[in-house]
């Protein structure tokens, strides 16, 4: 088992060594593309990072514009407006349902109806409808 460990801990060091050449190589590589390019200034840098950042012109995602808010928000207050009676703000209204109510004469035949259900429940010897 220990040896094993050893040859995993050997074989570890030498890819290590070897991403350490790839990395140092491509250090050089890149401090030889920079050549002599001067460095810019401080103030340049900081004045850079000052800049508000450019708008992408990718695809927006999820995003929407304050103007469209609006418009659903308008829509929705005039629909809760509509709802509640209320004038909406492009000045119409919805008048009302009256309430609808039974008449006396309907109430009486539901009653009768239902006395009768009720006596023939009975007379069949039923607890329940």
């Amino acid at each position: 088992m220990r040896t094993n460990s050893l040859a995993q801990f050997a074989k570890l060091h030498r890819q290590l060594t070897e991403e350490r050449q790839t990395l140092q190589s491509r250090l050089q590589a890149i401090n030889e593309a920079l050549g002599d390019m001067p460095l810019p200034s401080l103030a340049a840098i900081q004045d850079v990072g000052n800049q508000p950042a450019a708008k992408s012109t990718g695809r927006r995602r999820g995003g929407m514009s304050a103007a469209g808010r609006a418009r659903i928000a308008a829509a929705q207050r005039a629909r809760w407006a509509k709802l509640k009676g209320k004038v909406t703000p492009t000045g119409n209204s919805m008048p009302q349902k009256p309430k609808r109510r039974m008449s006396a004469a309907a109430r009486k035949a539901i009653a009768a109806a239902a006395k009768k259900r009720w006596a023939a429940a009975k007379a069949a010897g039923k607890n329940k409808l």
